[in-house]
């Protein structure tokens, strides 16, 4: 499977981003939406960028509405509400698409690269998480019950 490096997204504030920003880097791929029973997930997200940033970790926080229009603000918005109810200083990306005709190349790799449960692609839910070694590799899929701490060990394994 090719390496996630290939692929662009826009940053929340508009900016084209290149993943290959983010080569012989650990990333954490989630999408993220502000009105979801998951959503205090932030907190977890935010914590392991402290804690892993400077040893090689970037978390990657995608928005996305597909799932019960739990994400129906624009990218203005949802940043302003990352900063202030959960001090979200990540990158954030800006709203997409996960499954469908529309769905963003890099989540229709990452679907490709690490399946679901009984090899289902279609993400299910917000907050379902990828990690990505340092060579661009997708390593592991985690649903949205998978706490942002309960990722440490296995980060910890590719730092």
């Amino acid at each position: 499977m090719s390496a996630v490096y290939g692929f662009t997204a826009q940053a929340i504030d508009g900016r084209l981003r290149k993943l290959t920003d983010y080569r012989d880097q650990v990333l954490l791929i989630v999408n993220v939406a502000s009105r979801c029973g998951f959503t205090p997930q932030y907190a977890g997200l935010e914590a392991l960028w402290q804690k892993y940033r400077e040893r090689g970790l970037v978390v990657l926080g995608f928005p996305c509405n597909q799932f019960g229009g739990q994400e129906p603000w624009d990218e203005a918005a949802i940043a302003g509400f990352c900063s202030s109810k959960y001090d979200v200083s990540f990158p954030l990306l800006a709203k997409v698409e996960v499954n469908g005709d529309a769905a963003h190349p890099l989540w229709r790799h990452l679907k490709k690269a690490a399946p679901g449960v009984l090899g289902s692609e279609r993400i299910k839910w917000n907050f379902t998480k990828f990690l990505v070694n340092r060579a661009g590799q997708v390593v592991k899929r985690y649903g949205p019950i998978t706490r942002p701490e309960q990722i440490s060990a296995d980060i910890e394994r590719l730092l």
